[in-house]
């Protein structure tokens, strides 16, 4: 099964990108979206940006996907300007 996801486009220079997914920065290759600007949601799957998405499309996206998640899973973000489990406080890495 293949995933794509949203994601803000942070950086942006050319065909290059920096997209920032739930406090992660991600390399991304936008050659398939034109017209994209720093700013705009995108949809990326295996490093392309596939798709230019309005913020409400992004947020939706997300709803599914935290409906996928297993019951008692706290690790997924709730938002897309959620942070990362890596980046909350209190999680893996960290003395509990």
């Amino acid at each position: 099964m293949c995933l794509a996801v949203p994601a803000k486009l942070v950086e942006h220079n050319g065909d290059e990108g920096t997209a920032d997914l739930h406090g992660n920065r991600v390399p991304v290759n936008t050659m398939l979206t034109e017209g994209v600007q720093v700013g705009d949601w995108i949809l990326i799957h295996a490093g392309f940006a596939i798709q230019k998405l309005t913020p409400e499309a992004a947020e939706s996206t997300w709803a599914v996907l935290r409906d996928l998640q297993p019951p008692g899973d706290t690790d997924a973000p709730t938002s897309p300007n959620s942070p990362t489990p890596a980046t909350t406080p209190g999680k893996e890495g960290e003395p509990g």
